[in-house]
């Protein structure tokens, strides 16, 4: 198989689809890789290191997308990528196609095999290729909130640890799974007060046993979220619903509780966001203000630390990758469940169900159209 790695043009996205030992084990596994000329610079990864590795440098984009059968990225297509694929193609990206009707109809109408990063799962409902870049940023979440917290960039001019004799910032974590438990972290480093909540009690149980009671932990509901949205200096939203759009569980007027200058960082944007006045922003304008609190909603955070993010990624996108490569679509398919998870649109039609009932467009189940 011939497998493309285009340079990412999404706004500030330094990341890249394969780091040169990918390109290796795919090139040793007897398949043609091609990367787009300087498509690892922003993550360090010279063309040199890739041509040592096995892969071709092709100098544009639409060399990689003519060629190649299966494109392997890390964000979703946008605007000129669109007329680039085709069909039959097969792309494998994170896709969020929840919230992104254009890129659905887009998908559909040009009959691209779309495998979504973010809908791959284990047989026990774990999601390997979303883990990495949540534990990215979740952790970059504190980061972020801590820089505009601070009074010179519109905050409330707190320091998040506090100080001996001023009391520390409170940090509320919407969501304890992988993003909320990777901010507490972070969070109580920082010597921040951190309180999570979350709709499952057991989820709860093991936060605060790994935490030793060092965070409080709190049942999600609209009571509790309101309550704490009054203590919030920041607040993390950490929500994910696999493949759907996240639920707005901060309304417009809970936010009116919160107080002056406090911050919310909203992980969910991808999928929309579980705050309802979230809209997704980018590393070149990433926040804005609603009634007088900070939004910060980039929809590719791990992108600023591309680094450490193209890394972590591949670790685990690569053997799925060689799976496809190495059996084929439909063989890999049949004999992977997880991969038969991740498969968002296949000959013309939806085959994730949340995408289809958030878009309210027709679904179909992909084991009919094999």
């Amino acid at each position: 198989m011939i497998i493309g790695v285009p340079k990412e043009i999404k706004d500030h996205e330094y990341r890249v689809g394969v780091v040169p030992a990918g390109a290796h084990d795919l090139v040793a596994a007897g398949h043609e890789v091609l990367v787009q000329q300087g498509a690892g610079l922003g993550s360090g990864i010279s063309d040199e290191e890739f041509i040592e590795a096995g892969a071709r440098i092709v100098p544009a984009a639409e060399d990689v997308y003519q060629q190649a059968e299966m494109i392997v990225k890390v964000k979703e297509p946008v605007g000129p990528e669109y007329k680039l694929l085709r069909r039959g193609q097969l792309l494998f990206t994170y896709l969020h196609l929840a919230p992104d009707p254009a890129q659905t109809d887009m998908l559909v109408e040009r009959q691209v095999t779309g495998i979504a990063y973010e809908t791959i799962r284990t047989p026990n409902g774990v999601l390997p290729l979303l883990v990495p870049m949540s534990e990215v940023a979740g952790r970059m979440s504190i980061q972020v909130g801590a820089f505009y917290l601070q009074r010179t960039v519109g905050g409330l001019g707190e320091l998040l640890g506090g100080v001996p004799g001023v009391p520390p910032a409170k940090v509320v974590i919407i969501g304890g799974g992988v993003v909320g438990m990777n901010a507490a972290k972070m969070a109580v480093g920082l010597g921040a007060r951190v309180t999570i909540l979350d709709t499952d009690l057991n989820r709860l149980r093991y936060l605060d046993d790994i935490f030793f009671g060092r965070i409080e932990t709190l049942m999600s509901n609209p009571y509790n979220i309101g309550r704490m949205l009054k203590e919030a200096d920041l607040l993390i939203g950490g929500v994910l619903i696999p493949g759907a759009y996240t639920p707005k569980l901060v309304t417009r007027a809970m936010l009116r509780n919160m107080k002056k200058y406090a911050v919310i960082v909203d992980v969910a944007v991808d999928q929309g966001g579980c705050m309802e006045t979230t809209h997704p922003t980018t590393h070149s304008n990433p926040v804005y203000s609603v009634d007088d609190v900070i939004h910060y909603c980039v929809a590719n955070m791990p992108g600023a630390v591309p680094r450490t993010s193209t890394f972590a990624l591949t670790n685990v996108t690569l053997p799925y990758a060689l799976k496809l490569a190495n059996l084929g679509f439909r063989e890999a398919v049949r004999q992977n469940p997880d991969i038969f998870q991740g498969v968002n649109t296949f000959q013309g039609h939806i085959t994730c169900e949340p995408v289809a009932a958030a878009q309210d467009k027709p679904y179909r189940p992909l084991e009919t159209l094999l």
